[in-house]
């Protein structure tokens, strides 16, 4: 256990001594320089926030498909499960010279409910995964704009601090 709280401290006590270190080299703070380092920060709050837009409509896409497939997979079972009842019942209201005919029927009809819901299960489950999909490549465009701003950004300031 001490070696372990040693391992944490020291794990903290280093990543501190890397956060302090500056990232970038410091640029002279000139009138122009200043600008140009208001305008990156705008650009990049604006693409920033254009960013959390498009994931926060892409979640919702995805968790509204989800929601969609959970609930036709439902209807689905709840479809085969009264078919399943009713062909026990047809099962059970046959004559006794009838029951193999009738179990055989209810047999049929069973398989044909279970194929039909599984059907339906998968093609909900497809679409939904398409939707998720589409949102992960949404995400993934905003975040590639957003790196883009960011870099445009520390660009222009770079070009500034030339000037």
């Amino acid at each position: 256990m001490n070696k372990l709280l040693a391992t944490l401290i020291t794990g903290l006590f280093a990543t501190s001594a890397y956060a302090q270190t500056p990232a970038t080299p410091a640029v002279p703070a000139t009138p122009a320089v200043v600008k140009a380092q208001a305008e990156a920060s705008k650009d990049v709050a604006k693409a920033e926030s254009k960013e959390a837009k498009v994931v926060a409509k892409a979640d919702s896409k995805t968790s509204k498909a989800a929601a969609t497939a959970a609930e036709k997979k439902a209807k689905a079972h709840a479809k085969a499960v009264k078919t399943h009842a009713d062909a026990t019942s047809d099962v059970t209201k046959a004559d006794p010279e009838d029951k193999m005919k009738a179990e055989a029927k209810a047999e049929k009809k069973v398989a044909e409910a279970n194929l039909k819901a599984e059907k339906t299960m998968i093609k909900a489950d497809a679409k939904a995964d398409k939707v998720a999909v589409e949102a992960a490549a949404d995400k993934a465009t905003a975040a590639a704009k957003t790196t883009e701003k960011k870099a445009e950004a520390a660009a222009d300031v770079k070009k500034a601090a030339t000037k």
